[in-house]
């Protein structure tokens, strides 16, 4: 543990949080004894991630409108990018984990590694509080901002990236076109399983699939429909 708080910068005052933020389910199930889960940490980090990533973007973007606001922490709080925080710490390498999740790369699995993270960050805020735990995100918000690829209009990367929180939902793109070849428009549909979520045309095939999830995100409350 004590290796764990050199790489975070941060020392715990109950160590308690820190050993619970690492026990996975499959850990607590086998050892019982009363031994805690981080579910219940990962549910009160989310949350603690989600204010502080928000407040974070509505003060380095002053000038930007909620809806891009929105599409930008979408992409900060996704899988990839909390499993890869994780990483930059080596967090997999302290997970209590049970015998079969050891066996089959437990520690590696970027769901595994973005609950822990959440759960870090609840650990963090229940020793600390909000703003140390501010303190302790911000070094790793700062940079994915900084380094941030994704175009703010690229509405196929953030829809994926919203969905894939969810590891038992995918999204697919089905797309007809009609006219003459010299004038040709796509219709796409983007499906959320097999519901259809979003629709839209273009001129071309990614034209069509963007507008489609485009308006996918305007339906769940992420995007404005003009922009």
């Amino acid at each position: 543990m004590e290796t764990l708080e050199h790489r975070i910068h941060y020392r715990f005052k109950n160590r308690e949080y820190l050993m619970e933020a690492l026990s996975h389910s499959s850990f607590a199930y086998e050892r019982g004894n009363g031994i805690k889960s981080n579910e219940r940490m990962e549910f009160l980090g989310d949350s603690v991630l989600s204010l502080i990533t928000s407040q974070f973007l509505f003060e380095t973007y002053p000038d930007t409108p909620e809806g891009e606001l929105t599409r930008l922490k979408a992409s900060l709080v996704c899988t990839e990018s909390l499993s890869g925080f994780a990483k930059q710490i080596h967090l997999g390498d302290y997970l209590f984990l049970g015998k079969g999740e050891v066996m089959s790369g437990g520690a590696k699995r970027p769901s595994i590694l973005e609950d822990a993270f959440e759960a870090l960050i609840a650990a963090v805020y229940l020793d600390s509080g909000l703003e140390r735990t501010r303190e302790f995100l911000l070094d790793f918000l700062k940079p994915a901002v900084e380094n941030h690829k994704t175009s703010i209009n690229d509405y196929k990367t953030v829809l994926q990236e919203v969905v894939q929180r969810n590891p038992d939902q995918s999204i697919n793109y089905f797309v007809e076109s009609y006219g003459p070849d010299h004038d040709k428009v796509f219709e796409a549909e983007v499906r959320l399983n097999s519901n259809v979520i979003g629709k839209g045309k273009g001129k071309t095939k990614k034209s069509a699939e963007q507008a489609a999830a485009k308006e996918a995100l305007h339906l769940m409350g992420l995007c404005e429909k003009e922009i």
